[in-house]
């Protein structure tokens, strides 16, 4: 969104914060907080797509409840389709790290066109959603090598309710970008669910 860095955050956390209806396993359960946000660049140095900032705030971030988000990042090279997120989640269970499978496109999962899947969410055409459009940031693909911003904006999180195989725990999230089988960027993220 602000540049494919911060997508990748925003997609693989995303993973997290889908309304339960899309998975219609057992009982949802609402989400009430993430706490101990923290993210990283894990690609190689080389990497044309890298995330130089993110923050958020508050932490513990309470959903329901307002964000407050800023975020920076490059490209060196244009971003185009097809281009593709591989998810990686991990949940820590009695100090091991398990690999949480693809379930109904939430979990490690392979996302083949994210520039399909924003135009599905944005119709193209339609303006970008705020605060990007008011910045003037894209949301469509194709994404132009240069720098990308996105100054510290606050954002209303709605009730989000998870499928209840994401319970309560320690997560973490990598998200690697590439096209047809280069690496372009990689973020990794860490974060602990509350819920109710």
């Amino acid at each position: 969104m602000t540049s494919i860095p911060l997508f990748i955050t925003l997609w693989t956390a995303g993973v997290f914060l889908k309304q339960g209806t899309a998975v219609q396993i057992s009982r949802p359960l609402r989400l009430a907080k993430i706490v101990g946000f923290a993210w990283a660049n894990c690609g190689k140095v080389d990497d044309p797509a890298v995330m130089k900032s993110l923050d958020f705030s508050p932490d513990p971030i309470n959903i329901p409840g307002d964000l407050t988000a800023s975020a920076s990042g490059t490209t060196s090279v244009a971003l185009v389709s097809p281009l593709s997120v591989n998810v990686t989640l991990e949940k820590e269970v009695a100090g091991f790290w398990v690999k949480v499978p693809c379930v109904d496109e939430l979990g490690s999962c392979h996302y083949q066109d994210i520039c399909d899947i924003l135009d599905q969410l944005i119709p193209p055409g339609q303006d970008c959603p705020e605060p990007l459009h008011t910045y003037g940031l894209p949301c469509h693909c194709p994404f132009k090598a240069g720098d990308y911003s996105l100054p510290q904006s606050i954002f209303s999180l709605p009730k989000m309710e998870l499928p209840f195989w994401l319970t309560n725990g320690q997560y973490r999230v990598q998200g690697v970008l590439g096209i047809i089988g280069k690496e372009l960027g990689c973020l990794k993220v860490t974060l602990t669910l509350h819920s109710d």
